[in-house]
């Protein structure tokens, strides 16, 4: 993945500059997108300098679903990996009695991202290869109560992401899911994180990268919670309702 084109969406999120930090060391051109590109400038001309690489920003809006199509044709170049990092935690008694807030965590963490990635999916489709790789999340591998409107919104993406893998797989179009454990990021720079369970951004990027060249399917990070999941799988849903956790 060397002088490539790597589209990241919510690219101002912690892990979005993280990674493209990472694919820009390598030369690739990097394009940006968010909902307010100026607060990407900084970031633009820093990965521009220390890594000699054009970087492009444009702005997307993930909810603007009648928008996505127009997005795509703006680009100057369709890209050849396109990353999503686009997600909504919010907070779970607030987004029980407010609707519109339930509405955007469904929206931000499955509607959105499923949306400009089936475009894209088409497009890498007509072209013969490309590269998606969709965010989700561990809290979408088994509904727990202290989260369960948002892991439900990475439940359903994380299905969306293995049927379009099962469907383009044989078009030339590598879809990768991406399952996050805790991440030291802004989003939960308010909770008291487990050190052992807790990845840094900057490791996150690197595991997307290893895995794509190893054109893996599913990567859990850190690797510690595929485990976990497994084990929590495993316990009996008439035991696992009583445990709350």
């Amino acid at each position: 993945m060397i002088n490539d084109t790597v589209l990241i969406l919510g690219a101002k999120s912690d892990i979005g500059i993280a990674l493209a930090h990472e694919f820009a060391k390598t030369g690739n051109q990097i394009f940006l997108a968010g909902r307010n590109i100026y607060e990407l400038e900084n970031e633009k001309k820093k990965l521009e300098m220390e890594n000699s690489v054009k970087v492009s920003l444009y702005e997307f809006d993930a909810l603007d679903l009648l928008n996505h199509s127009e997005f795509i044709d703006k680009l100057t170049v369709l890209p050849s990996i396109v990353i999503s990092t686009i997600g909504l935690l919010g907070d779970l008694n607030e987004n029980e009695i407010n609707l519109q807030k339930f509405s955007n965590i469904m929206r931000s963490n499955y509607e959105g991202p499923a949306s400009i990635f089936l475009l894209f999916a088409k497009k890498f489709e007509e072209r013969g290869r490309g590269k998606l790789v969709g965010f989700s999340s561990v809290a979408g591998e088994r509904g727990r109560a202290n989260n369960y409107i948002y892991g439900s919104a990475k439940a359903g993406f994380t299905t969306f992401l293995s049927g379009l893998r099962n469907k383009f797989s044989s078009k030339g179009v590598q879809v990768l899911t991406v399952l996050p454990g805790y991440v030291s990021t802004k989003m939960t720079k308010n909770m008291n994180l487990p050190k052992f369970l807790t990845a840094e951004p900057n490791k996150v990027a690197k595991d997307v990268v290893i895995a794509l060249k190893k054109n893996k399917n599913v990567i859990f990070t850190p690797v510690i919670w595929k485990l976990i999941i497994l084990v929590l799988k495993l316990i009996p849903e008439n035991i696992f309702k009583r445990t709350k956790i």
